[in-house]
């Protein structure tokens, strides 16, 4: 696998007596929390599902890489969709992950690629098993 360096992770969200969450990242990333059915931009639900596109697609990369594919891959684009259970708790039931490759690629290979990709990629792992959640108070 690819050398990789250690980078802070971790957010903060502050929500104040009206408005949404601000969220602020370790590293000092910024980003508006919406919750209205016709306001762009990124609710809860939608960085949850930006955060398995973006770690599958990078994790793309990273097994073209491995499998000597990446002079032929052009572009990855990880399209994820949730489906919601019916039941309690709130919660997401599954995710569909669609990776589009371009590039001089058989269809064998761009199997293989996607399976890579998946067994690379921290947020696919992480969401497969049922990670603890601890919950304190400062």
């Amino acid at each position: 696998m690819a050398d990789l360096r250690s980078r802070p992770i971790g957010a903060t969200a502050t929500l104040g007596k009206t408005g949404y969450p601000a969220i602020r990242s370790a590293t000092g990333g910024e980003l508006d929390v919406v919750t209205g059915p016709s306001q762009p931009g990124f609710n809860p639900l939608d960085l949850l599902l930006a955060s398995l596109a973006a770690c599958m697609s990078m994790s793309a990369r990273i097994a073209a890489r491995e499998m000597g594919l990446h002079e032929v891959v052009e572009r990855v684009t990880a399209t994820v969709s949730g489906e919601k259970a019916a039941d309690e708790p709130l919660r997401f039931a599954g995710f569909t992950v669609v990776l589009a490759i371009d590039g001089a690629l058989d269809h064998d290979q761009r199997v293989a690629l996607a399976h890579r990709a998946e067994a690379i990629c921290t947020v696919s792992n992480s969401l497969a098993v049922r990670p603890t959640v601890r919950v304190a108070t400062a």
